[in-house]
């Protein structure tokens, strides 16, 4: 038997395409070193510089706990809220045609269009002291700028895409043949929705909900403005690294910083898990 080589042109291809596939996962690798895994380095150096004790005594701190639970219950409010009208918007989109759909979906779009510190400014237009409510509010003592419930508001609003972006596409992809057979057959909408269109939509939902809760967990441009910086009453976490990092108060900053990272880690660990299965489950 003789050996069968390939033309020169063809290996030159192939050796051609391993360099460049090379060169691309370099470049990707580098740069994902560069602007992702320095900086975390970094964090996490700064914030156990004095050692681990002091590190776990920066959570000791009131203000500091009290910036961790308005973030978490800020997110446990928006973020559930965003999901309900996530499945709601994404329904009537894909499931009915209806004068304004084009419109809705563009106002579905708006806050990536929008600056997070604008939309915060429109919310203390409309609610601050001086704004178009702010007679009304402040004579029935009721406080939404500089309070909770701006922090929720300004939240919401820069999230509410994320849910309803990731399940109209799904939804338009997967059709309504079966929840149009459901319904033929005498079945309520709620039982169709629970019993069809859910199961279909539960890891896209799932992918929604964790990237609206990373971006609530993270938001500082719009909270920044209807906050007022309230220490230890409306500062979120990351307006809290904000003020320590500000007052040189480096390992306190670079701590909750560091917690705020591992959130974010965490949100890709559970990302990636959702990718994958959504992946196993097309095939």
């Amino acid at each position: 038997m003789t050996a069968v080589t390939l033309p020169a042109p063809r290996r030159a291809e192939g050796i051609g395409a391993r360099v460049v596939r090379a060169l691309l996962i370099g470049i990707a690798v580098s740069f994902l070193a560069l602007l992702l895994l320095a900086p975390l380095g970094a964090i996490l150096a700064q914030a156990l510089e004095r050692g681990v004790q002091v590190y776990l005594d920066s959570f000791a701190d009131s203000d500091t706990r009290a910036a961790i639970r308005l973030t978490l219950l800020t997110a446990a409010i928006a973020v559930p809220v965003n999901t309900i009208f996530g499945v709601c918007a994404a329904w009537a989109i894909a499931r009915f045609e209806f004068r304004g759909k084009s419109l809705l979906i563009t106002l579905i779009d708006l806050p990536f269009a929008v600056s997070p510190v604008i939309a915060g400014l429109v919310f203390v237009l409309l609610f601050g002291s001086h704004g178009w409510f702010g007679a009304w509010l402040l004579e029935r003592d009721i406080s939404i700028i500089f309070a909770l419930p701006g922090i929720v508001l300004a939240t919401t609003f820069v999230t509410f895409p994320y849910v309803a972006r990731e399940l109209i596409p799904l939804m338009q992809q997967q059709g309504s043949e079966e929840e149009v057979a459901a319904i033929t057959l005498g079945a309520r909408p709620w039982t169709v929705f629970a019993r069809i269109t859910l199961p279909k939509i539960r890891w896209g939902l799932l992918y929604g909900v964790i990237l609206c809760n990373a971006r609530a967990m993270g938001e500082f441009g719009a909270v920044s403005v209807v906050s007022g910086h309230i220490r230890g009453l409306t500062t979120t976490m990351p307006l809290h690294v904000e003020i320590l990092y500000n007052e040189y108060n480096f390992v306190a900053a670079f701590a909750v910083a560091s917690l705020l990272a591992l959130l974010a880690m965490l949100t890709l660990v559970a990302k990636s898990l959702v990718e994958w299965r959504m992946g196993s489950g097309r095939t």
